[in-house]
């Protein structure tokens, strides 16, 4: 793995972990659900 890939990898870790402190987690996983569905749907129509 590259080094960008290893630093995103770590800062999603960490987010996760500041999101659980700030008792957020819920909007912060719901989000990401959020935008991958929409990537994907983004994608499928410029494929």
């Amino acid at each position: 793995m590259s080094l960008k890939s290893e630093i995103y990898k770590m800062l999603r870790i960490w987010n996760d972990i500041d999101a659980i402190r700030k008792g957020k987690i819920k909007q912060r996983i719901g989000r990401r659900i959020v935008g991958k569905a929409t990537g994907r749907g983004i994608g499928k129509l410029f494929k």
